[in-house]
């Protein structure tokens, strides 16, 4: 089968050999911002699987914006070094290394998931154990459940934008091929955008193009510091529970595209805890929202939001619905998914996805599985064998 799932893609100078992603999913298990061996074997994993391009949690340019204290941080030099083991591994297994930054504003200073993800009302910062301060666009809590955070003064709004570039520049130099910048959930960049979020009176708030500002001005300062030849992302909640549509979003898009964005990853909701549809979602619920940025920004765009199987996958990329396809739990569940895939489809010679090692023993098992008839495999359970 001719897939479009496992064709190659070229964006800017990065060609990635299938159009498969692990999407960023943050595992909660840094120390003061530090990546650790658990990083080291999580992303290596789906490299080695065959996943395309392998993106790592989105780690914070602040460290007043982690969303919990074992968040990922790029906000020093000192995590260079640790995350080029990352890169040159995931690279070393035929994947292209990305990353995702992100600061979580007014919705930081979060147990984990697993302690119950609530808000804390006091913690020592992440970084040397300073003040933890939350700081949003204005002091508006997320919710009554959360603190009030501080509006930040211009000073705030240019040191955050230098930060973003900065982080840009050591994503660079750890060795990362491509760069997303979050901009959904509810975090920083999405509580710019929004009017609920947002009610500065400045000129960072009020008009959709006052409001748009503050992250123009992080994509342009990410650009400085960012190769050309390297493809960025952002992410976006394409509508949101406040009122957020894809028209607003495409008209981010439209926008953000003049200034270096290259992919519109599309996800939804974060502004408040409410769910974005109605009931549980269904397969696929969110490549609806890819399609529409994807024709009303002429951009590409990246889907994502229970994609389970190889056929829907691929379907989302005939339809003309995205470019790319993000998985997150289904890769959690199965490392190995592209592989599955690759045999699903009937792409030709599915093993050729992965290291020559793994690729060899797999193709080895396969023609084993072909030569056992199943009366001789029936035959070997009835005795026991």
């Amino acid at each position: 089968m001719n897939s479009m799932l496992f064709s190659p893609l070229t964006i800017r100078g990065v060609t990635l050999k299938n159009r498969i992603v692990l999407s960023p999913m943050l595992q909660y298990c840094a120390n003061n911002g530090h990546v650790n061996d658990w990083h080291l074997m999580h992303y290596g994993k789906y490299a080695a699987g065959g996943t395309g391009l392998v993106f790592v949690e989105s780690t914070k340019v602040d460290p007043r914006g982690c969303s919990t204290p074992r968040d990922l941080g790029m906000w020093k030099d000192d995590f260079v070094a640790p995350m080029k083991r990352i890169t040159d591994l995931v690279r070393s297994a035929g994947a292209v290394p990305a990353l995702q930054l992100g600061h979580s504003g007014r919705k930081a200073r979060r147990s984990v998931p697993w302690e119950g993800r609530a808000p804390m009302a006091n913690a020592p910062g992440v970084d040397h154990g300073e003040e933890w301060e939350l700081i949003a666009p204005s002091a508006i809590a997320f919710n009554e459940r959360y603190a009030t955070p501080r509006a930040m003064t211009h000073d705030d709004l240019q040191e955050a934008i230098s930060n973003w570039g900065q982080a840009a520049r050591r994503a660079h130099e750890a060795g990362f091929d491509v760069l997303e910048i979050h901009g959904a959930h509810g975090y920083l960049l999405h509580q710019f955008l929004s009017p609920v979020a947002n009610q500065r009176t400045d000129e960072f708030g009020g008009t959709p193009e006052k409001r748009m500002k503050f992250p123009i001005e992080v994509v342009r300062e990410v650009r400085k510091y960012w190769p050309d030849e390297k493809p960025l992302f952002l992410r976006v909640s394409a509508v949101d529970e406040a009122g957020w549509t894809t028209d607003d979003s495409s008209a981010v898009a439209r926008v953000l595209k003049q200034h270096g964005v290259d992919v519109i990853d599309c996800s939804a909701g974060g502004m408040s805890d409410a769910s974005t549809g109605d009931g549980p979602p269904k397969y696929g619920y969110q490549v609806e929202y890819a399609k529409r940025i994807r024709e009303g920004a002429d951009i590409k765009t990246m889907a994502v939001g229970l994609i389970i199987h190889a056929d829907q996958a691929e379907e989302v990329l005939r339809s003309g619905s995205a470019d790319l396809v993000a998985l997150g739990r289904e890769l959690l569940h199965n490392p190995n998914w592209p592989i599955d895939a690759a045999q699903k489809l009937g792409v030709e010679s599915p093993f050729s996805n992965v290291g020559a090692s793994l690729g060899y023993w797999l193709g080895k098992r396969a023609a084993n599985r072909e030569g056992i008839k199943p009366s001789t495999w029936q035959r070997g359970i009835n005795a026991g064998g």
